[in-house]
C-alpha cells in the first residue's frame, strides 16, 4: 500500500499573510491541528495549534486584551511557522512513511512531489484506520483462530491447507511477534460464523487452536 492510497487529498492550507488569529479559526472551523503554509501550490512550512499556543503573544502577561487582540492580527504565520517540515511522497510505501513519522516524532506528513507541491497529507489516523483496520479486521465479521507455532513458513502453509479444506473465506492473517524465543503464532480471521470445526481440523493436523477475542 502507498501513501497516496491513504492520504487526505483534500488540504486545508494557508498562505504565509494569514494572521495567527486568522489561522486559529481555521483550525477551530475544520477541526484541525495542523495547516501547511503554501505559496500557491508549493510548500513553505508549517503551522500547528501547539506552535500557535506556544507562540502566541498572549503568553506576554504584559500585554493588554486589546494588545494582544491587535498582536494575533497583525502578527502572519510565516513569522512563526516551522520552515523544516516532514514531508512523504505520494509513491512511498506506508512502511516508510510510517517510520519516518515516528523517527521524527510527528503525527502527520505532508505528502508532495519533487517541485514541493502539496498533494496531500497524512496522519497516524490514516494509517491506524485504512492499514490497521483492514489488516487486523477491525470491526468485520467472523471469528478470529489463533495457531500456536504456525507462524513460520511451513507450518503456516500446512494451516493455510487445512482452512482451504474447510472451504472458510479467510479475511486476514496475521503472525504474533515471538515471545520468550519461542515459535510465532499466527491469528486468522476467518468468514464464518462458529470457529470449533476449524479447530477441529487443526487440533487433527497436530496443532492447539484458541478463539481469540474480536
Amino acid at each position: 500500500m502507498l501513501v497516496a492510497d491513504v492520504m487526505t487529498k483534500d488540504v486545508v492550507t494557508i498562505t504565509g499573510d494569514v494572521s495567527l488569529a486568522e489561522a486559529k479559526r481555521i483550525m477551530t472551523q475544520h477541526r484541525l491541528k495542523r495547516l501547511p503554509v503554501v505559496e500557491g501550490d508549493r510548500l513553505l512550512g508549517v503551522v500547528t495549534d501547539h506552535r500557535l499556543d506556544h507562540v502566541s503573544p498572549g503568553k506576554a502577561k504584559s500585554l493588554t486584551v486589546w494588545e494582544v487582540g491587535y498582536l494575533l492580527e497583525n502578527t502572519p504565520v510565516s513569522k512563526i511557522m516551522q520552515k523544516q517540515v516532514v514531508t512523504a511522497a505520494p509513491d512511498m510505501t506506508v512502511e516508510q512513511a510510517l517510520a519516518i513519522a515516528q523517527n521524527n516524532r510527528v503525527g502527520s506528513l505532508v505528502v508532495v512531489d519533487d517541485d514541493r507541491r502539496v498533494l496531500g497529507i497524512v496522519t497516524t489516523n490514516d494509517f491506524f484506520y485504512n492499514i490497521a483496520n483492514h489488516v487486523l479486521g477491525i470491526g468485520a465479521p467472523g471469528v478470529r483462530i489463533q495457531v500456536k507455532g504456525a507462524g513460520e513458513a511451513p507450518e503456516l502453509a500446512e494451516v493455510l491447507s487445512v482452512v482451504s479444506k474447510k472451504k472458510h473465506r479467510l479475511l486476514a492473517v496475521h503472525v504474533l511477534p515471538e515471545t520468550n524465543g519461542g515459535p510465532k503464532d499466527v491469528v486468522l480471521h476467518m468468514d464464518a460464523k462458529k470457529a470449533d470445526p476449524l479447530i477441529k481440523a487443526l487440533d487433527k493436523a497436530g496443532y492447539q487452536a484458541t478463539t481469540r477475542q474480536r
